[in-house]
């Protein structure tokens, strides 16, 4: 590649540095670790740094393309390695602003609960998904980049949509209906009075708890109304010792949990219809050190 004249910008790096919040979203949509998805920055970055500029008609879609290869291919190994991880597996949580809130497409996509969904997916499903879906990428960009044809690309994404749909969040709630969810798990800590948080858990609700074999967690999912009553009601008085603030969560509302200043527990919940149908209590330290500053994530 030709050199930039001192005081020049380089033209790859102005064009990597306008599209990386995108290619951020893309990778962690990918991936649902922000870890994994700085890796394939890095990775895209390298490749990037090796292409012939003057071949390339649209910077953003080539981009795209490298930072979707890099991910299916970190995806293939990190569902090696999650078969290995200590008890259950939850998204890496992320603080969002407004912003992410507003785009109620975005953040629906980006929601434990959906990212949870995306993870039944092959790489490949989950890479059409990810980029007809979220990003609305044509057929033909989306074929560029997964090394596959527009026929066979239509093909998949009709699959992934179907096994979505079978298994995604009822109905979008409402971010009120959240915060309600919120406050009565709030007042049944403050409190050691469940009947609040009992009376909006739904029969089936499922309790996740992500400690990666590093912090106390449960081990297995914990289902139905009374059970998940029943390991609240030992940790009531954990939780009582901890600060609760709220939060904006990918993009959803969530509450912080700090014990002696130190983020110790994100609580994120799944509400469909009215009702809590799942809890996510993510208590890996390795997962929580982005929640000081807020991520930008955008299409």
């Amino acid at each position: 590649m030709p050199e930039t004249a001192p005081g020049v910008p380089d033209p790859a790096t102005e064009a990597f540095v306008a599209q990386r919040n995108l290619l951020f979203t893309v990778a962690y949509e990918m991936l649902g670790s922000a870890a994994d998805a700085e890796d394939v920055l890095q990775e895209t970055w390298l490749r990037w740094t090796g292409v012939d500029l003057g071949s390339v008609q649209d910077h953003r879609a080539y981009l795209v393309r490298i930072t979707t290869r890099c991910a299916i291919d970190r995806l293939r190994t990190l569902g090696r390695r999650r078969e290995s991880y200590v008890g259950p597996w939850l998204p890496e949580p992320l603080l969002t602003g407004p912003d992410v809130a507003d785009d109620v497409e975005l953040a629906e996509h980006l929601s434990l609960a959906m990212l949870l969904v995306l993870e039944t997916l092959t790489p490949i499903e989950r890479a059409v998904f990810v980029l007809r879906e979220v990003f609305d990428l044509d057929y033909d960009e989306i074929a560029g980049a997964v090394d596959r044809s527009p026929t066979a690309v239509r093909q998949l994404a009709y699959r992934a949509r179907a096994h979505v749909a079978a298994r995604r969040p009822r109905g979008t709630a409402s971010a009120t209906e959240t915060r309600t969810a919120l406050a009565a798990f709030q007042r049944a800590v403050d409190t050691g009075d469940l009947q609040h948080l009992l009376d909006i858990l739904a029969p089936d609700v499922v309790f996740l708890g992500d400690g990666g074999g590093i912090a106390r967690a449960a081990l297995v999912p914990i289902v139905g109304a009374a059970a998940v009553a029943a390991v609240l009601t030992v940790g009531l008085g954990n939780l009582a010792a901890c600060s609760r603030e709220p939060a904006e969560i990918n993009g959803h509302p969530a509450l912080l949990l700090r014990l002696d200043g130190r983020i110790d527990t994100v609580l994120a919940l799944r509400v469909d219809d009215g009702l809590v149908t799942g809890l996510y209590s993510v208590r890996n330290p390795d997962k929580l050190v982005r929640l000081e500053q807020e991520t930008a994530l955008h299409r």
